[in-house]
């Protein structure tokens, strides 16, 4: 082959892998609980590797599930753990991979009152219920004696779509009202009793954004961004706590099981706030494509290190030392083909 062929082929072949590079989508799907840092993740993430792109559809944790379960995405995200029962239908092992800790804000629209709100646990469950139907209420005003509360009817607003927060939330409240276990229990969907739908995190802002004495819930970020106020919730300690990353970091002081779904609402740490929750991502154990399964691999590790910074400034808890340090075992042992 003369000289000139072979630069033209070696061309060619640099041309043709650097945007075979450049093609290379890896996509997931799933929980709106975390989308705000994995937005940023993605985004650091591509500036330094600018050949891998990530494509991320903030469906809810339903979504994520039963996508990465269907083979239909790279890696699925949740708020709420896989069940037993959901793990052995897919078609592999999943991982699931702890990423930042969050909290569940519950949040209203009530005009005229300027103070924060303290809601204890039976309280919150029984709006919920539909069995407290005014914000003048005796018991929502025995929480907030100073407090002018209107006497209005309560609207309730939660999630329309399977979702990691509803599971957060309601998981919390199966653990401190035994009428809620009994007649609405947990999961990523339920039958609400009472309430309008929102999809997503920003669909119940919005909603409770728009709606005169509202309330919903949603993740911690989420309220801030739409300026909703949030109430302080009587934690197992006996303290009226409000979500922040040091009273979500408290709450993680929890033991963690080695498969990493673990709950850690209602937890008996006095600085905890009581709505609070790990979010993961769903990666296979064996990955079948070795490019985008190194990639990921590296992304995690990156998320481990260099991502945990970027969580704080967006609201989220990152991961405590010690679990930090299991999520890298774990995320050492993904098979690469």
């Amino acid at each position: 082959m003369n000289t000139v062929k072979f630069l033209s082929l070696a061309v060619a072949l640099t041309v043709s892998t650097v945007a075979a590079r450049a093609d290379m989508l890896i996509n997931g799907a799933g929980a709106t609980f975390p989308y705000p840092i994995y937005s940023k993740w993605f985004d650091e993430y591509h500036k330094l590797k600018p050949e891998f792109k990530f494509n991320y559809q903030s469906i809810g944790s339903g979504g994520g599930i039963r996508q990465i379960s269907a083979g239909t995405v790279d890696f699925g995200a949740t708020d709420g753990p896989m069940t037993d029962s959901q793990m052995e239908s897919a078609p592999g092992y999943l991982y699931h991979i702890p990423t930042v800790l969050g909290a569940v804000a519950v949040i209203y629209n009530l005009e005229g009152v300027i103070e924060q709100l303290k809601i204890s646990p039976k309280t919150l469950a029984d709006i919920f219920l539909g069995n407290i139907k005014m914000w003048n209420d005796p018991k929502i005003q025995k929480d907030n004696p100073g407090a002018s509360l209107p006497a209005q009817p309560i609207v309730v607003v939660h999630r329309s779509d399977g979702s990691g927060t509803t599971y957060i939330f309601v998981d919390y409240l199966s653990k401190v009202s035994g009428d809620w276990a009994t007649k609405v229990g947990r999961g990523t969907s339920v039958a609400w009793p009472i309430g309008l739908g929102g999809k997503g995190n920003e669909g119940v802002a919005g909603l409770v954004k728009q709606t005169p004495n509202s309330i919903g819930y949603a993740e911690l970020i989420y309220a801030k961004q739409t300026k909703l106020t949030f109430a302080s919730i009587l934690n197992k300690a006996g303290k009226f706590v409000e979500p922040s990353i040091e009273s979500v970091s408290a709450a993680a002081r929890a033991k963690m099981p080695s498969d990493f779904r673990v709950s850690i609402t209602d937890s008996k740490d006095p600085a905890s706030y009581p709505i609070s929750g790990f979010t993961w991502l769903l990666v296979y154990k064996n990955q079948k494509d070795a490019v985008k399964g190194r990639a990921l691999v590296d992304f995690l590790n990156w998320m481990l290190d260099e991502g945990q910074k970027f969580a704080s400034d967006l609201g989220y808890a990152p991961l405590p030392a010690e679990v930090n340090a299991m999520v890298k075992k774990t995320v050492a042992q993904i098979k690469v083909k």
